[in-house]
């Protein structure tokens, strides 16, 4: 329904990746060229084909996407709103330019005042309805670029700290570039993110996604914590028995690590179509999100122990050896005790991976996490009731259902 509007959103990303730097260019697009999901864009413009319409300031966001020096049109997006000398970034596939430092800096004169044009008043329908064409405004097109530039920052970030070898089959940033130029080109789209947040011209937006990144940051330590607490002077974030604090652990790092950018990313999409406070569209679009990213990554916990390197594009047992214990195994170990030393050690000793892979084949641990998932993803689509019928709600609802069967 919106391949070529991904597409396109995604050629159009690459103009936004340059660099005066051609290797940091090159490192920055390189897990772009490679195919994905696209399931965090993809979430963004349903949310809006499903939403635009209804909340209270829709007329004026709908009148900013049309109107000239109103901010919300799609080549105003690009347009800096500090002078590009003093932003001093240069991207080659934009028209901005660098100040020269071949002498000291003189004084600017400040640029002319710009006045924004004054929006006509908008009545409020008391009955409103989904817009008709377009389906989408220009700043829910480029949050859904930013919301994968956000992602693929943290896949850089994870695969070196996860020293993973492959990614989407093909060799990981850090083994095709090195950890150095990766952790840099991470952070380098991370500020090109935040700069195209702040043309997005909406706080509450900002708010949303700054937090996202926070959360990515903290699920990050969290894993980290039990993983490698102890070398890194981390209190353990693991209690030496199976119980709720441990799963409540597992279920808080997937939503900060996952889940947040789905939630936050599909609220955001409904705060730009002109959803104000107290509407429910926004809290449908982030419970959704929570519920569908924390079914989205039960499943792939899933395919660690189901799925090999062919099908993931990265290898099977990867949690394991990195001394996570996710879903399958917490259940396991509710049926087989054997699994907890192996937890509390991090799977470090020889044999331990299978040992453990073979306690969850014999324990219902696999089956019990699909219906943990299958559980949220009928939750997502029970919050949906709210939304008018349109093909976007359709997609919506179908997506928890493939979200939970699918095998990559």
């Amino acid at each position: 329904m919106l391949a070529p509007q991904l597409d396109t959103l995604r050629e159009t990303l690459l103009t936004l990746l340059g660099s005066s730097h051609p290797s940091l260019t090159e490192i920055a697009q390189y897990y772009f060229l490679h195919p994905s999901k696209q399931l965090r864009p993809l979430l963004v413009l349903l949310f809006s084909q499903a939403t635009n319409g209804l909340g209270r300031g829709w007329h004026a966001k709908k009148w900013a996407a049309e109107c000239e020096g109103a901010g919300g049109r799609a080549e105003e997006l690009d347009s800096p709103l500090t002078r590009p000398d003093v932003l001093n970034d240069w991207n080659p596939n934009m028209s901005d330019h660098t100040a020269s430092f071949t002498s000291t800096f003189p004084l600017q004169n400040p640029r002319p005042i710009h006045e924004p044009p004054i929006p006509p008043p908008f009545v409020t329908d008391p009955n409103p309805t989904l817009a008709s064409l377009p389906a989408f405004l220009p700043t829910q097109i480029r949050l859904a670029q930013i919301v994968e530039m956000i992602h693929v920052a943290s896949l850089l970030h994870d695969d070196v700290i996860d020293k993973s070898p492959l990614r989407r089959g093909a060799p990981s940033a850090p083994a095709a570039f090195g950890n150095k130029l990766t952790v840099l080109a991470g952070d380098f789209l991370l500020g090109r993110t935040s700069a195209a947040l702040s043309r997005l011209g909406e706080s509450e937006v900002v708010e949303l996604i700054a937090s996202v990144i926070a959360n990515l940051v903290e699920g990050e330590i969290l894993q980290l914590k039990a993983v490698h607490g102890e070398e890194l002077g981390l209190d353990s974030a693991q209690t030496p028995s199976v119980g709720r604090e441990n799963w409540n652990i597992y279920l808080q790092k997937t939503y900060l690590k996952t889940a947040s950018l789905m939630a936050k990313g599909a609220r955001a999409a409904v705060v730009l179509g002109g959803c104000k406070e107290g509407e429910i569209w926004k809290e449908i679009a982030y419970a959704y999100g929570r519920n569908l990213g924390i079914a989205f990554q039960l499943v792939d916990d899933i395919l660690d122990y189901e799925a090999g390197e062919s099908t993931l594009g990265k290898p099977g047992g990867a949690d394991l050896r990195l001394g996570l214990a996710t879903g399958p195994a917490l259940f396991a170990w509710e049926e087989h005790p054997e699994m907890g030393p192996l937890i509390e050690r991090k799977f470090k000793q020889e044999g331990d991976v299978e040992l453990a892979r073979d306690l969850v084949r014999r324990s219902s641990g696999v089956d019990r996490t699909r219906d943990l998932a299958r559980a949220h993803a009928d939750k997502a689509k029970e919050v949906l009731g709210p939304l008018p019928d349109s093909d976007a709600k359709t997609a919506l609802e179908v997506l928890t259902e493939r979200v939970v069967k699918r095998t990559w």
